[in-house]
């Protein structure tokens, strides 16, 4: 379930107060107290499968791709057993200091990362950081499961379960999406092993326009094309 207890790059994460990611939150960025071992990372397509009536099957028609989402296990320990630091050195943790009680590392974390604050009235953006890995999104859901206790019922382990759901603004959504889209006029350079008939169906979801594409770009024919060419693939009529 967790990593090496000695790793020195831990994962954090940074709150944040808008969708822009633009201005961080007061406070401290919170940070693992052990790397988790694996993290599941989730893609999702939505399909419009209405079948007609009378019909045995039905050509599933793409709707929109869902938000990522990530999950990853939170470890909070006061054993005693695990040092709160990026190393284990008795340099940087005094080994006879008193560990934090799980509720603390738990209150902990829910002050960083879900509270509500200042005047969004909403909980934080988050960054997620861990090597390779920056994730931004917004905390969707935590089960916290409680492990080892005390004899008196003190929990003195617990494993937060947190799923997170990318958020991106609506300005930078729109870019991206608009870019993809068949509405634009988009520009190729053509390198010689491409088809104008499969580009047509790269931008406009169907083979039959190639012919159009030729014509408009004022070219001789659509079988051979002098590669460096610039392609231009102008928007669909409404």
């Amino acid at each position: 379930m967790f990593g090496d207890l000695t790793s020195a790059e831990k994962l954090y994460i940074e709150p944040y107060l808008d969708a822009a990611f633009a201005r961080k939150a007061p406070g401290e960025k919170f940070s693992a107290l052990i790397n988790p071992a694996t993290y599941t990372c989730k893609y999702e397509f939505e399909y419009d499968d209405t079948q007609a009536g009378g019909k045995s099957s039905v050509k599933m028609k793409f709707n929109k791709i869902k938000p990522q989402k990530f999950t990853f296990d939170f470890l909070f320990d006061s054993t005693g057993v695990v040092k709160n630091a990026s190393v284990l050195n008795v340099s940087v943790t005094n080994p006879f200091a008193e560990p934090a009680s799980v509720a603390e590392q738990i209150e902990d974390f829910k002050k960083k990362i879900i509270e509500f604050k200042g005047d969004t009235h909403r909980p934080y953006y988050l960054k997620i950081h861990w090597g390779t890995l920056l994730f931004k999104g917004v905390l969707t859901q935590i089960d916290i499961e409680y492990k080892v206790f005390t004899p008196d019922g003190t929990p003195i382990r617990a494993v937060a379960k947190c799923s997170f759901t990318e958020s991106i603004e609506d300005s930078l959504r729109e870019a991206k999406e608009n870019r993809q889209s068949a509405d634009i006029t988009h520009e190729r350079v053509f390198t010689g092993t491409e088809r104008l008939d499969r580009l047509s169906t790269e931008i406009y979801g169907r083979d039959e326009y190639y012919i159009a594409i030729a014509a408009f770009n004022k070219l001789d024919g659509f079988r051979k094309i002098r590669p460096g060419t610039t392609l231009l693939f102008p928007p669909l009529e409404k």
